[in-house]
C-alpha cells in the first residue's frame, strides 16, 4: 500500500468512481457505485461518499450513512450511523484497502460524536460477513430487510 486517502467524488473523478467494479461473484452483495452516487444525491444530508485512492489510483469506493434512524416508525429506536457501501475494485482486494476505508469511516463517525458504527450485509458464500467480523463488528441479532445488522463499538477502539 502506498499513499492511502479518501477523496470526495467530484466532476473530475466521477467517471473513475462509476468505472469501479467488484469481482463478478461479489456483485450480488453490493450495489454498483453509480447507484450509491444516486442515493447520495437524493440524501445529501445523510450520505458521505468517498473514493479510496492508493497514490493517484482509485481502488475503491466507500459511503457512510450519518444519523439515519433504523426504524423511523419506532420513536424508541436510536439514531444510527455507519457503513452504507464498500466496493473494492476487482484485482485490488486483499491489500488492506477495505480495512483502511472502514477505519476511515469510523474515524469520521467518532469526529462527529458517534459511539458506534453500524453495517449490514447479506449472508452467503463469498459474502462480506467474515471481513466485518474480523474488523470487530458483532451481529446485533437484528435484520434490515434480508440483511444482517452488525455494530462496532467506537468508544474502545
Amino acid at each position: 500500500m502506498g499513499d492511502l486517502r479518501l477523496e470526495r467524488v467530484t466532476p473530475d473523478n466521477v467517471d473513475a468512481a462509476i468505472a469501479l467494479k467488484v469481482r463478478p461473484d461479489q456483485e450480488r452483495f453490493v450495489s454498483p457505485v453509480v447507484k450509491s452516487l444516486a442515493e447520495a444525491y437524493v440524501h445529501p444530508d445523510k450520505a458521505w461518499p468517498r473514493l479510496i485512492y492508493d497514490g493517484e489510483e482509485p481502488v475503491g469506493f466507500v459511503m457512510a450513512f450519518l444519523d439515519i434512524r433504523f426504524d423511523p416508525d419506532d420513536p424508541e429506536d436510536r439514531p444510527r450511523s455507519g457503513l452504507w457501501r464498500l466496493n473494492i475494485a476487482d484485482g485490488r482486494q486483499g491489500r488492506g484497502y477495505g480495512r483502511f476505508a472502514v477505519e476511515s469511516v469510523c474515524d469520521e463517525l467518532r469526529r462527529r460524536g458517534c459511539s458506534r458504527a453500524t453495517v449490514t450485509w447479506a449472508e452467503g458464500e463469498g459474502g462480506p460477513e467474515e471481513f466485518y467480523l474480523k474488523l470487530g463488528f458483532r451481529r446485533t441479532g437484528e435484520t434490515s430487510g434480508d440483511q444482517i445488522v452488525g455494530e462496532l463499538d467506537l468508544t474502545g477502539v
